[in-house]
Formats: C-alpha cells, structure tokens, sequence
C-alpha cells in the first residue's frame, strides 16, 4: 500500500525539486549563452542584446574558428597534453597509492605526511616556476638540446604538472579498501607484485580511477597558468594549448577597444567577441562528450576513495 505523503513531507520535496530546477539552469545557461552568441550578429552581441537565442543567425564566427589553422595546433596540443599527460599521472598515481596503501612500506607513516604536508602547504609560485625551468633544463640536457627553450615543452607540461596529491590519496583509500584476503589467495598462486596490481587492484578500483581520470583529465584540459607561463618564458607559441591561444586572444582584444588584429584578419569588436564564444564552445566539446561515461563511476569512485573503514 502506498504510503501517503505528509504536508511537510510535501513541501520540502517541492522546494528541493524547485531548488534544483534552479541550479540546474543556472549551470546549462552560460553554455546555452556562448552557443546563442556565437551564431548572434556581432552588432547584438557588441550591444549585449543576446539573453537567450542567437539575435540575427550568422555563422562567420563559427568558420573563422573552423578555418583557423592556429586554434587547430593549439587544439592539437591541448588533446596532447590532455591525452598523455592524464594517462602519466595515473601511472605514477597508482603506483604511488599502492606503495602507501601496504602496511609493510618501511617509514609508512612519514610518507603519508610528507604527502598530505603539500596539500597544507605549497612553496609558492616563484620556487614552482624555477622548478619547472630547471625539470626543463634537465629534459634538454637529456635530449642533448641547449637549454629548455630549444626542447619541445608540451613534453614539460606532462611531466612536471601532474602531482596531486588529493588525487593519490583517494587511490590510497580505494586500494586500502580491497580485501587483504584476496591479495594473500592471489599471492598463493604464484602472482607477482606487478600481477597483484594489475589483476586485483585495478579491476577492484576501477570506479575511484575512472574519478581520478576524470579530475586529471579536466585539470589538463582547462590548465592554462602555468602551461602560458612556461611556453612564454620559452618563446614556444606554437605549443600553446587552447586555453592558452584563447586567453591571450581575449587579452588583445580587451586591449585593442577598436580591432584586433590575428594572423591576416582584422576582427572588430562584435566579431571578435563572437568568435571568442565559438573557441569557448569547441573547447568545451570533448569534456562534454566524454564526461556523461565517467559519470556513473564517479559517486562511486568518491565514496570508496574519500571514506576509510
């Protein structure tokens, strides 16, 4: 028999659903808004007429952006960085949160600290930078290059911008979490370290991975900081992710109240605004598309990773 619903039951049930009806379109209107004014007349979007719909469909701005060959290398590199910098951070991450998940690591404890120490504390952002130049220098005298700016710094970007310590701690917890019973019956049968965390481990945490994939994965694409202040400092426009490209774009044309002039086209104000939508929106595509497979392991993968029995 179904139970019938108290008033009060009722009325919070409506200002929750009203709540999240709210929140929800806030969270779709931004996007909805870059969508409207990229394909909006550059005249509607310069004199903010553009609430909702496009105001005088177009879509120059939409082909500028398509036909840009810049925005494609940069893109390029962003997928680069993206790509092979989510699929490092794991490799190490998991490592790393193995070795801190086993009793038996000798000096367990002090890792552990030395590890949640970083989240506390940070050197600043004067030391991160000479740390990256001199992992640079490093990579270039490995490579037999001149210094850091003669090396390509996409490679950089993966290697010295991938350490978060959040995201190994939630590993730790995941593979602290699998049964020790069945590591012992795998031990038995002749497994390896390495087969125990690949056939035990990982197929046993796949849910908080996938959520640590996720967050390296969106940490790159939308990493831009320390990527311009890098390639900058080099010289190295070319291995500009996106983000990048897209910021420095917006600069020039906020400087520039007139025109802003990008390799042989000379954009006004309305245009550029409008072309700076449409970078906006293809840049936010792959997240798009990719977020809705990893989001069903993603409560999932925050529960087991961020609670400890």
């Amino acid at each position: 028999m179904k139970r019938k619903m108290e008033i009060s039951e009722l009325i919070f049930k409506i200002i929750a659903y009203f709540l999240l009806t709210v929140f929800a379109l806030m969270c779709v209107y931004p996007l909805l808004f870059a969508l409207s004014s990229m394909f909006s007349d550059f005249t509607a979007v310069q004199s903010s007429k553009v609430v909702l719909w496009p105001v005088g469909f177009q879509t120059e701005a939409f082909m500028y952006v398509f036909e840009s060959p810049k925005f494609w290398i940069n893109y390029s590199n962003t997928l680069f960085v993206t790509f092979i910098g989510t699929i490092w951070c794991l490799i190490y991450s998991i490592l790393g949160a193995y070795a801190l998940s086993k009793k038996r690591l000798l000096g367990r404890h002090g890792w552990n600290f030395f590890l949640v120490f970083t989240m506390w504390f940070s050197a600043g952002v004067v030391p991160q930078y000479l740390n990256y130049q001199t992992t640079g220098e490093v990579m270039a005298k490995m490579v037999g290059a001149g210094s850091w700016s003669d090396i390509d710094l996409k490679w950089l970007i993966v290697l010295a911008m991938g350490m978060n310590a959040t995201n190994i701690i939630l590993l730790r917890n995941a593979f602290e979490g699998v049964p020790s019973e069945i590591e012992e019956a795998a031990r038995i049968d002749g497994a390896t370290e390495l087969q125990i965390l690949t056939k035990v481990y990982i197929p046993m945490s796949k849910a908080t991975i996938a959520t640590v994939a996720l967050f390296f994965g969106i940490s790159r694409w939308n990493g831009y900081f320390w990527a311009y202040r890098v390639t900058e400092a080099a010289g190295q426009s070319y291995s500009w992710p996106v983000q990048v490209y897209m910021r420095d774009f917006l600069e020039e044309e906020t400087a520039l109240t007139g025109s802003y002039s990008a390799d042989t086209a000379t954009l006004s104000l309305g245009k550029g605004t409008s072309v700076a939508y449409a970078m906006v929106v293809m840049a936010m595509i792959p997240i798009l598309v990719i977020y809705p497979f990893i989001q069903k392991y993603f409560a999932k993968g925050v529960n087991m990773g961020g609670v400890k029995e």
